[in-house]
């Protein structure tokens, strides 16, 4: 009996040192337990209930030294994806509306330098316009910009006011025809092998009986480079507001570097006061939400996602849910959610700016294997013009003005029906609505612009757009070779915006796409015993993705949509107007 105890106080010690000796073996360790486990069983009949104390006691010791057990608080798990897309579009010829400003102070500099002056009157008189520019921030003060740079100046007009009417006609000018106007003729963006390398490492603690950490982290860079230039179009006219630069809505999101960033952290207590209720508290898991876990692949998100339609974005909040046993009503929650988007800092007399918030209230009546329905509603509250980036083609940006408020609302479906065939059939359908609420603002740094308002140099008064989605999709899964093939279509309206930069598409984020996306994809799992846990698979998925752009702005809630056959060489953007792209893609995935 004493040598029993003896090896079960050793089994302890060791059981307690694997959290600080990484080299433990933590399956030797279980085998450890279990062969006392045995010793324990084997001396309890040999005593026929003699010493039964004794033995209780051993028990005991063997269910803590067990507890102690790193597998019974800790998972590690994560995985491994290289990608290569190889990517072609088309654009329409435009005026580059950032390229013209920056050729128009080019050309001013060269003439302070020179001692000259524009138009007989000296270059410091024309400051005024540009420092005007940057602080109009109201519809009502751009408008009245415009019209006083545009319309006809009577006799007597100070010489300064008529210089920087002359200087905006000169903006507007081709620079071919002696103006500062860049015009960007129509050309076919081209990488023929961009190669990714994305590691992810995730890791869940249960702290206390109720109380749960999961946290995920990311890398993603591109080969041969350490920065985001590759998806950007680096040094020349970003196609798309969600590829302009890496925010922090997008971090590890977006190919951009080789640091492991914090994808999600959060904190949950589940069974509050004894009910099914939780919070939880963190970085959210508010990426890669159904049904764009079909495509990629991975398990379904559980209780803590959210629709890919509507939002694919790392934000930092909290949610409270509620998931009744109603017999009608198998696996419902319902949940209310939270996200900070911007933190604006102090306010101040030189900041009025409010933080940027997201409220949403998601009910999914049927979770179940085959069929789960969801609802959803947000509203995003003081939405800014530009998030805080660095290094982009615009410079470093960061939010100047609140333009206003959106609401979404969304109602989606997906189902799996088995034994079709050799395999099963998992199919979706998802609509989405958008409805904007801008205020009397406007970006001074987007050339007045406002919440789905207006173009360049060129305001809109304040109205309500509502835009649509539409989403669909299926994948069949032939079981005797693990081999998956799915189909997916979506669409969206002139007016539809979402809230999913961080979504994983290389052009832009699809579901955001005003026009039509068609994707097709293939994925071959290897046909290998799961070893690290239950979950881990190896793949190849092959795809191509095809864009037909409808109208401009996509993923981009500043400015007005303008239909993409419209578009004239003299029309100043700022993004280059893409009307259709497509990326065939090819990855090998590792999940453990």
């Amino acid at each position: 009996m004493k040598k029993l105890e003896k090896l079960l106080v050793g089994a302890a010690v060791c059981a307690l040192a694997v959290p600080a000796l990484a080299q433990a073996d933590e399956q030797d360790m279980q085998r450890k337990i279990e062969e006392l486990t045995k010793k324990v069983q084997k001396l309890e009949e040999q005593k026929g209930g003699a010493d039964q104390k004794k033995i209780e006691d051993l028990t005991r010791k063997v269910d803590k030294i067990e507890e102690k057990s790193l597998g019974k608080w800790l998972t590690i798990g994560g995985d491994y994806r290289f990608r290569l897309d190889s990517l072609n579009g088309s654009t329409k010829a435009y005026t580059d509306a950032f390229g013209s400003l920056n050729n128009a102070q080019n050309a001013l500099q060269g003439t302070i330098f020179g001692g000259g002056s524009v138009a007989g009157q000296p270059v410091s008189q024309l400051m005024p316009l540009v420092q005007t520019m940057q602080h109009t921030t109201s519809y009502a003060a751009a408008a009245g910009m415009v019209r006083g740079l545009m319309s006809p100046l009577p006799p007597g007009t100070p010489a300064n006011i008529v210089l920087q009417q002359q200087l905006a006609g000169m903006l507007m000018t081709p620079a071919a025809a002696g103006g500062y106007a860049i015009q960007v003729p129509a050309y076919k963006p081209n990488n023929d092998t961009l190669y990714t390398n994305r590691f992810g490492l995730n890791i869940h603690a249960k702290a206390t009986k109720d109380v749960t950490v999961n946290v995920r982290l990311l890398a993603y860079k591109t080969f041969g480079s350490n920065d985001d230039q590759a998806v950007t179009n680096g040094g020349a006219t970003p196609f798309f507001a969600d590829r302009v630069g890496v925010f922090d809505g997008t971090l590890g999101r977006v190919p951009s570097s080789d640091f492991l960033n914090v994808d999600r952290a959060y904190a949950t207590w589940s069974n509050i006061a004894e009910q099914p209720i939780w919070f939880s508290i963190g970085r959210r898991p508010s990426t890669e939400g159904a049904p764009s876990n079909l495509r990629l692949n991975n398990e379904r998100p559980g209780n803590g996602g959210t629709p890919a339609l509507l939002v694919d974005y790392a934000f930092d909040g909290m949610t409270l849910g509620w998931a009744p046993d109603i017999e009608a009503l198998p696996g419902a929650y319902a949940k209310i959610c939270y996200g900070r988007g911007f933190e604006a800092g102090f306010e101040t007399p030189a900041n009025n700016l409010k933080d940027t918030d997201m409220l949403g209230l998601a009910i999914v009546p049927v979770d179940t294997d085959p069929l789960r329905v969801w609802l959803q509603y947000n509203r995003g509250f003081n939405i800014f013009d530009f998030p805080t980036m660095n290094d982009t083609y615009f410079g470093n940006t960061a939010p100047a003005v609140n333009l206003g408020a959106i609401d979404w609302y969304g109602l989606g479906a997906m189902s799996t029906i088995k034994k079709v065939g050799p395999g099963n059939i998992n199919f979706f359908g998802d609509v989405g609505m958008s409805v904007t609420h801008p205020n009397n603002s406007v970006s001074g740094n987007a050339g007045f612009e406002g919440l789905m308002t207006g173009a360049f140099f060129n305001p809109e008064a304040p109205t309500s757009k509502t835009g649509w989605a539409t989403y669909v999709g299926a994948r069949y899964d032939y079981e005797p070779t693990k081999t998956k093939f799915g189909v997916e279509y979506n669409h969206g309206s002139k007016n539809w915006i979402t809230f999913a930069p961080a979504a994983d598409d290389m052009w832009t984020a699809k579901v955001g796409t005003r026009g039509d996306v068609y994707e097709t994809y293939l994925i071959q799992e290897l046909n290998s015993k799961p070893v690290s846990s239950f979950i881990s698979k190896a793949f190849f998925r092959i795809g191509f993705q095809y864009y037909d752009f409808e109208y401009t702005g996509s993923n981009n809630w500043v400015g007005a949509p303008v239909k993409i056959s419209s578009i004239q060489p003299g029309d100043m953007m700022l993004m280059a107007p893409v009307k259709s792209a497509r990326d065939i893609y090819a990855t090998l995935e590792v999940k453990f």
